[in-house]
């Protein structure tokens, strides 16, 4: 069983679009992951019809009981996040603005200050229309420790992997370089790297490379939008050969994809995009074994 993760340096680089129309030629004992829990958008594309949820705790998160509050006001003047108000004559903890510190319980005199486990997102098992399982999972706005998050949802994803004798695990992580884009490459033994043959996708996909380059793991890319700049495209290409990094598909823009998109279908639903994306899967396969 071999993890195959998809990621992007940036937003908007077509990354999610590339998955999903590599899931299409999935087994359906194999599995597929949307790591981008603070955005996840691939059951947009997929529909899946979800059989099991679990509620995602992380962190504390504190309460003032105010039948033992005093209103000394202790905590309100030493709050560095402003994140007590005095409302209705009671001080309250505003959970948006409280970082979960911990200072307003260790100084409240009367130990009025209680905690319990906090409520951060949601993870879900669902089967998706082409018939294969798919871990995912929302993280709630404002809330932090989606690594820890992508962590958890891989693990669930292996369990049920190694229950069906899967021999893929295909994840769409998240973009960028930050803690849950490290968890979603963590572990994997092949990224594939989607790149937008555009000015700020190449300084972004340079910053990944970096990133990657700190894990065992095969490199391949995947230039999309290609053909808008022939300047741009030479750069891209020219990055990835200078860091080892296969080449192994492209994207010409066109306006057909956004209407396709439009319409909840994948690329390889529609016959002129499935050649271009079953010998991109096919590549990744093979290097997988």
């Amino acid at each position: 069983m071999k993890e195959i993760v998809v990621v992007s340096g940036k937003g908007g680089a077509g990354k999610s679009t590339v998955t999903a129309a590599l899931s299409y030629f999935l087994d359906k004992n194999d599995v597929l992951i949307d790591a981008d829990v603070d955005a996840p958008n691939m059951k947009i594309l997929l529909e899946p019809k979800t059989i099991k949820k679990e509620d995602f705790y992380s962190g504390k998160e504190f309460k003032i009981e105010t039948e033992v509050c005093t209103n000394c006001g202790k905590c309100y003047e030493e709050c560095a996040f402003n994140a007590i108000d005095f409302l209705d004559s009671y001080y309250v903890i505003d959970q948006i603005s409280c970082e979960s510190c911990g200072l307003c319980q260790f100084i409240c005199p009367v130990n009025a200050v209680s905690d319990v486990p906090k409520l951060t997102g949601k993870k879900f098992l669902s089967y998706i229309k082409y018939g294969f399982p798919m871990v995912h999972a929302s993280l709630n706005p404002a809330e932090e420790n989606s690594g820890k998050l992508v962590t958890d949802i891989k693990k669930m994803a292996k369990t049920i992997a190694e229950e069906q004798e899967a021999k893929i695990i295909l994840i769409d992580g998240p973009p960028g370089i930050g803690c849950s884009a490290i968890s979603a490459i963590s572990g994997s033994d092949t990224v594939l790297l989607v790149v937008e043959s555009s000015i700020s996708g190449l300084h972004d996909m340079e910053r990944l490379i970096e990133l990657v380059k700190k894990f065992n793991i095969q490199k391949k890319g995947f230039i999309n939008k290609f053909g808008v700049n022939p300047e741009i495209d030479e750069k891209v290409i020219h990055m990835f050969e200078k860091n080892d990094v296969d080449i192994i598909g492209y994207l010409n823009f066109s306006e057909k994809i956004p209407e396709l998109l439009k319409k909840r279908q994948i690329l390889t639903e529609d016959k002129f995009y499935y050649k271009n994306f079953e010998n991109v899967f096919l590549k990744l396969a093979e290097e997988a074994k």
